[in-house]
């Protein structure tokens, strides 16, 4: 799959499972329960809307063994450097980073980092931000530079709305893994598989898969306005009521 759409299924995978989930400790946001006294039982809305662009941001992750990937390309020499090295540790692309081991422990490496070391985790957040609005092309066409002003600008725009709302990141963890392990499920749709099992090399292709062919008509033509439909839909859905 494209960038694009693995980004948009990351959205669509938290804006449809985060409620599920919002009653578990680990979204529980203890900061919220010593300031008011009341712990914290649900998303408000703008931690729904934080965690479906972080989720979207994490769904680019895996991508980070492809050196032509739009992870790889998004922070310039920096991100193209680690794409390498990630590349050769993974065995290249579509090895180890795709993998349910590897959105296991990057979710509790984010979950441990939340907790431990605000700074590095407002750094993953704005990060993850960022990788969101280039997956889903937020910028200037033809214009690199200015692109990248635009999602500069974007990105600090929104963190700094998100903490004037008293956005909590107990959830980070569990939004990085979502979204990386939804990017392995989409890759699972295509001809190729995934090693899910990961040390193991065996690759898994869903039985159901519709043979998704990367970049082709059908994924730009077709999916991407599906998946754009259903992101609009559910942020209604979940929103509404609120």
């Amino acid at each position: 799959m494209m960038g694009h759409s693995h980004a948009m299924t990351g959205a669509i995978a938290w804006l449809g499972l985060a409620p599920a989930f919002a009653a578990l400790p680990l979204l529980n946001e203890s900061s919220r329960f010593i300031e008011t006294g009341i712990m914290a039982s649900a998303l408000t809305p703008s931690e729904l809307i934080a965690g479906a662009l972080v989720c979207a941001g994490a769904a680019m992750l895996p991508d980070l063994d492809h050196p032509s990937a739009t992870i790889a390309q998004t922070f310039g020499p920096v991100t193209w450097a680690l794409s390498k090295v990630v590349a050769w540790i993974s065995g290249g692309h579509r090895g180890m980073t795709h993998s349910l081991a590897f959105a296991v422990a990057v979710g509790f490496g984010a979950h441990w980092l939340a907790n431990t070391y605000p700074i590095g985790r407002d750094i993953m957040v704005v990060l993850l931000i960022g990788l969101a609005l280039r997956a889903i092309g937020i910028g200037i066409p033809g214009n690199k530079t200015g692109s990248a002003m635009v999602n500069i600008g974007l990105t600090a725009g929104l963190f700094v709305v998100f903490m004037s709302l008293g956005v909590g990141y107990a959830w980070l963890g569990l939004a990085v893994g979502i979204g990386c392990f939804i990017h392995v499920v989409g890759d699972c749709m295509t001809e190729r598989g995934c090693p899910v099992l990961w040390p193991l090399a065996a690759r898994w292709v869903l039985p159901w898969k519709i043979g998704i062919k990367t970049g082709k008509k059908f994924e730009q033509k077709i999916l991407a306005p599906v998946l754009s439909v259903a992101i609009v839909g559910l942020l209604f859905w979940r929103l509404a009521p609120l």
